[in-house]
């Protein structure tokens, strides 16, 4: 596979989404096959069936494949699930020399420290985002590289997940004939598609609906300060009209698609849908303000969860305010009236999020759907990594010829950035595969 050339796969609740994707010579995301199918073994975000699974994952890669005409062999994957939870912490380390400046092996120091954070049994930490530093007790520091001090300590916010749920995904994958090249979690993948530098900078709070759960992720002066899981989605929405309605799943999935609205004023009482009875059965009759109810009880019980996250964060603290509001997003973000139920509910302004932010300006119609907001930050997030690896890779091939070059002659060095947790777990759950055959 070319260099600068990154596939996502998103495996969903309801779908599995399988994106290739390069940048063009303008630095835009350019989608070059997507392949999707049906996901089968997939519960409120964790894998419940490996067999099936896999096999989903095969269908949308080889649908991909043939749109792109390559080969696809390692692939960048998001984990969301019922059983992402997230923490603050504030952790300090004491440096042995005060003389000498902060540098990332300081930083590192104090972040492999919260890693021996005690867990639940079973979970482990998936990310560890630094907030800001306090250098001997100056706060409200944003990059305390190149200060001095002998005292530096951090707030964090932790995002700790089920071990037992990664290392399947990674098994899944694998199984599958895939390289896992990457891990990201799904917040942050679709938060890198929907929403500008400026929306994280003022504050913003991304709310992604999948089908099996719904994503939350908050950013405010450009960090990300909160995240959580909330296991309902838009399938919970389907399962309620079948409930309500009397109907089979397929039928409740396309009224809710094509009649649905989160707004139940909106229909007159005399809309009626008809949907032919079951081999020989009546034709039932269905009226729009009754789907509608249906329809927004669920919607708001979604939303209201969110909103509790959102407020557990402190939006109503002055310097939390999130300036930028809500961003919707995901299939479930398609459903009409959304985004006024959303307004009415949190009184924040509130927009639908469309991942056509780093796009190239002639991408398919289809593709900018916020659908495939996640497929689309994961695509991103594996060009990153390779970014990284080449730099990497640069600097160490510059410190080799670095030895060699006499003093007066010094090289520029390639920033090194510093490794996520994600790209240990990564190696983590590949060796942990690569042991356990």
């Amino acid at each position: 596979m070319e260099h600068n050339i990154a596939v996502g796969l998103d495996i969903g609740t309801t779908k599995i989404v399988a994106m290739i994707g390069r940048k063009n010579d303008y630095g835009k995301l350019e989608i070059l096959g997507i392949g999707k199918s049906k996901s089968l073994g997939v519960h409120r975000g964790v894998v419940n069936n490996i067999t099936q699974t896999i096999q989903s994952i095969q269908q949308a890669v080889q649908e991909a494949e043939v749109a792109a005409d390559m080969k696809i062999e390692g692939v960048t994957v998001g984990i969301a699930g019922q059983h992402i939870r997230s923490l603050q912490h504030s952790d300090y380390i004491t440096r042995p020399n005060s003389e000498h400046v902060i540098d990332d092996d300081d930083i590192d120091r104090l972040i492999n420290q919260v890693h021996k954070l005690v867990m639940l049994p079973g979970e482990e930490i998936i990310h560890v985002l630094p907030q800001e530093y306090k250098v001997d007790g100056q706060a409200e520091i944003k990059e305390p590289i190149g200060m001095y001090g002998g005292r530096l300590e951090a707030n964090f916010h932790v995002v700790v997940g089920q071990v037992s749920s990664i290392r399947n995904i990674g098994r899944c994958v694998q199984s599958a004939g895939l390289n896992l090249e990457g891990i990201t979690l799904e917040p942050l993948a679709s938060a890198n598609a929907v929403l500008s530098q400026e929306e994280k900078e003022a504050g913003v709070a991304l709310i992604d609906i999948g089908g099996g759960t719904t994503d939350l992720a908050i950013f405010r002066d450009g960090i990300i300060r909160h995240t959580a899981v909330i296991p309902f989605g838009g399938n919970v929405i389907t399962e309620d009209i079948k409930e309500g309605c009397s109907i089979i799943e397929k039928q409740a999935e396309l009224l809710k698609i094509k009649f649905g609205s989160a707004w139940p004023g909106e229909n007159k009482d005399n809309e009626i849908v008809s949907i032919p009875g079951l081999r020989g059965r009546e034709p039932k009759e269905i009226t729009l303000k009754n789907l509608s109810r249906i329809i927004h009880a669920r919607v708001v019980e979604i939303i209201e969860q969110v909103y509790v996250e959102i407020k557990n964060y402190g939006h109503e603290e002055q310097k939390k305010k999130l300036i930028a509001g809500i961003v919707l997003t995901g299939g479930g973000a398609q459903l009409k009236h959304l985004k006024q139920l959303v307004e009415y509910i949190t009184g924040m302004d509130t927009r639908i999020g469309y991942p056509n932010e780093h796009l190239a300006g002639d991408s398919d119609a289809d593709i900018t759907s916020p659908l495939y907001a996640t497929a689309v930050g994961l695509v991103l997030d594996g060009l990153k990594r390779q970014e990284r690896k080449r730099v990497e890779a640069e600097s160490e091939k510059a410190k080799a010829h670095e030895t060699e070059v006499p003093e007066e002659e010094t090289i520029e060095k390639p920033v090194k950035e510093r490794r996520s947790f994600l790209d240990k777990l990564t190696e983590r759950v590949k060796d942990f595969l690569d042991n356990a055959e």
